[in-house]
This record gives structure tokens, sequence and C-alpha cells, in this order.
């Protein structure tokens, strides 16, 4: 893949949440995790889900101040969790359908995903400590 945190971060440039540049589920190689959130759309979500344990996907939209606040803290997590926690993120504007399906009222909402089902919601932008203190109680106890 390649792509790296300081990558990640200036793909949003100025002008917002540009994700062209973030990986999909179709350019991780298999058995790849991703050390970056991803771009997931309707189509690839389910596949996402399945693939990964412990998946968490961000429903945001390119206009939301509020996401544009949380996506640095969210790919910052995605770098410090990498092999534990997969991030994704779900443009709501061109996805609807699983927004609605999950039931998604308010932007941002981060769905966490456990072996395949939803065991978790965050909405709004929280701060890092915030996030991972909800986020850390599903990994694995050492």
């Amino acid at each position: 893949m390649g792509k790296g945190l300081g990558s990640w971060l200036r793909s949003f440039g100025e002008g917002g949440m540009a994700e062209e540049n973030a990986p999909s589920l179709d350019t991780l190689e298999e058995g790849e995790v991703p050390s970056v959130p991803i771009k997931l759309t309707d189509a690839d979500l389910d596949q996402a889900i399945q693939r990964f344990p412990l998946i968490v996907v961000d429903y945001w939209a390119p206009w939301c101040q509020p996401c544009r606040m949380v996506a640095p803290v969210i790919a910052e997590l995605a770098e410090v969790y990498k092999g534990q926690i997969v991030f994704g993120k779900v443009n709501v504007d061109e996805n609807s359908e699983t927004a609605t399906k999950y039931g998604i009222r308010s932007i941002p909402a981060l769905l966490v995903f456990q072996e395949g089902k939803v065991v978790d919601q965050i909405i709004g932008a929280q701060p890092r400590q915030t996030l991972e203190s909800h986020l850390t109680k599903y990994l694995p106890q050492t």
C-alpha cells in the first residue's frame, strides 16, 4: 500500500475530505491490514465487516465540519492500532444505503463492528482519549 499517516493526512488538503487517495478494500492485498482508514462504499461495506474482526466505520460527509475535526484523530488511531483495529470511512452523500441500514441520522457517527456485529456507536466529534476508551475495550485482553 505504501501510504503512511503523513501522506493520508495531506490527502485532506485545504479543500477538505478528499478521500480519492485513500486505499479501498479492492486495493488491499489478501491478509493486509491497513495503517490508514480505508474508503468503503455501500457495495463493499459488508465484505469489510466480515473480513476484519474489529472494524470502526466512520460515517462522514465533506461538508461536515465536525467530521473534518475527527478525521485526523481517526487517522492517528488507525496507525497506532494497526493490526488490532481497522478503520473505514463511508461518505454518506455517496453511500446512503448503508447509512440508512444502520440508522445513521447524525454525523460524524462511528460504528464499531466486532465479528460482524455492531457492538458500539459513537456520535459526534469526540476527543482522542474518549474514542480510545470506547475502542480499546474491544481489543483482546492479554
